[in-house]
């Protein structure tokens, strides 16, 4: 099961595009609304998420994703069961990605101390000792998937995809809606 992450504020760019490819993947995937089931996005697109995060059962996670959004990163970064989740999503093993302002959340609870990463230009001094690599749409390192921008969500999406269910998967999905 994958959780893509929605609080109030998000980047609706950067989870509705990841969350369209890892559903084409035919990889189980949900929206959580982290402060309620309507959730509101930064540009006043309204989603109503599959399950509030107080319904989230993480014996079944296989990832969970945080989109950016200034807004959303902020309503997560106030959100206890929020940061618990990724907090075990990473301690357990299992995969952990964040795009934009997200990978901030993850340098607080020092997931990406130590490895390759990227985030949105300017928000580099939230990311504490991870190994920043500026010039690239997505960063993997292990279980650890971060995305740069909005402009990024598609080959974002893609990485979810292979890290779950391999190159030839990624290949398939992103020849379906073709991307050049």
């Amino acid at each position: 099961m994958v959780y893509v992450l929605l609080g109030t504020g998000f980047e609706e760019t950067e989870a509705v595009a990841p969350i369209d490819l890892l559903r084409r993947a035919g990889i189980e995937t949900l929206t959580v609304g982290v402060d309620g089931k309507t959730v509101t996005g930064s540009h006043r697109i309204p989603i109503e998420a599959d399950i509030t995060i107080q319904e989230m059962d993480l014996t079944t996670l296989e990832m969970i994703v945080l989109p950016g959004g200034l807004g959303g990163v902020a309503t997560a970064r106030k959100s206890q069961p929020a940061l618990d989740a990724l907090r075990f999503a990473w301690e357990n093993g299992r995969f952990v990605a964040a795009i934009c302002a997200g990978p901030t959340v993850l340098a607080d609870l020092h997931i990406t101390d130590g490895l390759q990463a990227t985030c949105y230009p300017g928000c580099e001094s939230g990311m504490g000792s991870a190994r920043m690599v500026p010039d690239a749409a997505v960063v993997r390192d292990g279980k650890l998937i971060t995305g740069t921008s909005a402009g990024c969500a598609i080959p974002f999406g893609l990485a979810l995809v292979e890290a779950l269910k391999g190159p030839e998967e990624a290949r398939r999905v992103a020849e379906q809606i073709q991307i050049r």
